[in-house]
């Protein structure tokens, strides 16, 4: 499989003072920081508005809420490159099965792989991505099993990993060399998976270091990492 070249040049190390403060604030430690950022970092104007605007701390739906609607979002946009860092870094830590993760790429709210609150977010993440718009039924679904607070969030974060895909697809950013591997007969948009070359997995995710002071949404056991990308 050939596997295309991204189209502008990363930043490299050393980096200045100021950026690799930046990149150590979103990474664990240990860990270089993703294409995407290094890539971003070359324009450092819309660099500065993407980390102002990207949710990445931790916000009020649960970390597996969170990535559901990321994975489900990065798939619907055809993005293997933000889909694979998520699901290497985070399916595991937030008890996601193989079922479950394949369905965030082929399946839809009706897969009984998921409880009724997590089909409501597939369903949120489907009608933004192909209306634009929230149906009045589903926005009542929503608002009886979620605060306003995390209704907002999913919303906001279905927008930035849209963003996301657009950059990671229109740069053509090559895969993480941890990332996980897209099963190809899975994929729901076959056109950007296939070119960015998801057939293997290279090596395991960096780990996070571990601490006792939080948890992943309350699955998968403790861990510390500055930024959920």
């Amino acid at each position: 499989m050939t596997t295309s070249q991204p189209r502008v040049e990363p930043v490299v190390p050393p980096y200045p003072p100021e950026l690799q403060a930046i990149f150590d604030r979103v990474m664990p430690p240990g860990v270089p920081p993703l294409s995407l950022f290094t890539t971003l970092a070359r324009v450092p104007r819309v660099y500065e508005r993407f980390r102002a605007g990207s949710l990445l701390d931790r916000g009020p739906l649960s970390l597996r809420h969170r990535e559901i609607v990321i994975d489900r979002t990065c798939a619907r946009c055809g993005c293997a490159y933000e889909w694979g860092v998520h699901v290497a870094f985070f399916a595991q830590r937030v008890a996601l099965t193989p079922e479950q993760v394949r369905s965030t790429l082929r399946g839809d709210a009706a897969d009984p792989t998921w409880s009724a609150e997590e089909r409501l977010l597939i369903r949120l993440v489907d009608e933004l991505h192909d209306s634009a718009s929230i149906t009045d039924g589903l926005w009542k679904e929503l608002t009886a099993a979620f605060c306003l607070e995390q209704v907002f969030e999913a919303i906001a974060l279905v927008g930035f990993y849209h963003t996301v895909s657009f950059f990671a697809n229109g740069v053509k950013l090559a895969p993480e060399p941890f990332a996980s591997p897209c099963p190809r007969r899975d994929v729901r948009a076959p056109g950007p998976f296939e070119a960015h070359g998801h057939a293997t997995r290279t090596r395991g995710a960096p780990r996070l270091r571990r601490g006792a002071s939080e948890r992943a949404g309350g699955l998968g056991g403790p861990f510390e990492a500055p930024m959920l990308w």
